[in-house]
């Protein structure tokens, strides 16, 4: 790998001042010295300083390991270029990268590294007696390592950012279809994806199911939600929105302004190993939505339609439900049919009175008594029967959103 030599620092020394016999004595130093700079490195750089365990360790050891190698390298042999040194550097920083911290924080445990090293390997050149070219030749090339292994680690770290907006997006995409898939979905599963995509995993969520953007322009613009999961390529679009009754979450102004009168669907609250229930309702309420079941435009929150969906849950068995029930009402015209079905059920949930019931219809008492003659008629001692009375509530329910859809 080709790597950019900083201004000032010629690409090989013209000479080598460095006796080469000094690389054999140096390296046989390099585990000691490994152990002094590791140290330095975590003691001195705040980001390093997690304990050492397992595979950081290990990155640590070897990226220590690698850079005093590259240096011991130099004085053997100074027209070796370090490249595959390079390259574990080049790919250190695209780690780097990827794990969230930032390049300023490798370029201190490089620098700190460095000085450690050379004053370590300094130290042993002057016991050796060697003169001060010699000794200078070493901090040239003590100090060309270093830049070296920052500029490909640098190099790698560019790189992972270019694509790590890429990479997130999809590792996030992939977390969402973990979270909305059919059937139980393991947590552990979900928090090793949602480490991976650096999206926290909350106790609870929520998913909104989003109406076609009134304007083509607006169709794939995320929406503004801290901490959500968006997929706009979805039909429908569709958003998990991670602690929705705290602050912040879906139940403000702000969550309404975002979505820029877009008709949206908001499921329930649900653990967050059970999103596919919120995204369920969610879906199943924005189809009610357009057909005018719920209210066409603004938000409408699942959580306050429940026996709405639970109606619709099972379209075909509700309409069995309703023609069965509802058929003594066939026998009627069509505008008879519908005050009577209104009385009926106004009748039903005041528990039979009547003076409620002229209230809640805005008519006269008598014309509630009148009409509930008529029911009596048609429906007989079915009017009274408990569990007639309940099918008769679910019909009429049913009955009520149908003419208000048509």
């Amino acid at each position: 790998m080709a790597v950019p030599t900083p201004h000032g620092v010629p690409d090989r020394p013209a000479v080598p001042l460095v006796p080469p016999e000094l690389a054999e004595l140096l390296r046989s130093q390099l585990a000691a010295v490994a152990d002094e700079v590791e140290e330095e490195v975590r003691r001195q750089v705040p980001e390093y300083a997690r304990p050492a365990d397992g595979a950081y360790r290990q990155n640590l050891r070897s990226g220590v390991v690698q850079a005093l190698t590259l240096f011991v390298d130099h004085i053997a042999d100074p027209r070796d270029d370090g490249g595959a040194i390079a390259a574990t550097y080049y790919e250190l920083g695209r780690g780097e990268a990827l794990e969230g911290r930032s390049l300023d924080a490798l370029q201190s445990a490089l620098r700190v590294g460095g000085m450690r090293a050379w004053r370590l390997m300094g130290r042993t050149a002057e016991e050796l007696g060697l003169d001060s070219t010699v000794v200078t030749a070493l901090g040239e090339l003590a100090f060309r390592t270093v830049h070296e292994v920052a500029q490909a680690a640098a190099s790698g770290y560019a790189e992972a950012q270019l694509r790590s907006s890429d990479e997130l997006e999809r590792r996030r995409k992939r977390l969402l279809d973990l979270l909305l898939e059919d059937g139980p979905v393991a947590l552990e599963a979900v928090q090793d994806l949602a480490h991976s995509a650096r999206w926290p995993v909350p106790r609870t969520v929520a998913v909104v199911a989003l109406a076609a953007a009134p304007d083509r322009r607006e169709e794939d613009r995320p929406l503004a939600a801290a901490g959500a999961l968006v997929d706009m390529g979805s039909r429908p679009p569709r958003m998990l929105v991670p602690d929705p009754d705290g602050p912040g979450g879906i139940g403000g102004r702000a969550f309404t302004l975002a979505l820029r009168g877009r008709p949206a669907a908001i499921g329930p609250t649900a653990p967050v190993t059970e999103a596919a229930q919120s995204l369920r309702l969610a879906t199943r309420a924005l189809g009610l939505m357009g057909r005018g079941v719920l209210s066409r435009q603004g938000v409408v929150r699942c959580s306050e339609h429940l026996s709405t969906l639970l109606l619709h849950g099972d379209e075909p068995l509700l309409e069995r439900l309703r023609a069965r029930v509802l058929a003594p009402l066939d026998t009627v015209s069509a505008g008879q049919r519908d005050r009577l079905a209104e009385t009926l059920l106004a009748w039903l949930l005041s528990g039979s009175n009547v003076p409620d019931v002229a209230a809640r219809l805005h008519i006269h008492p008598q014309t509630v008594r009148y009409r509930l003659r008529q029911l009596e008629k048609l429906f007989g001692d079915a009017l009274h029967d408990p569990e007639t009375r309940l099918d008769l509530i679910l019909a009429l329910r049913a009955e009520s959103l149908h003419t208000k859809q048509n």
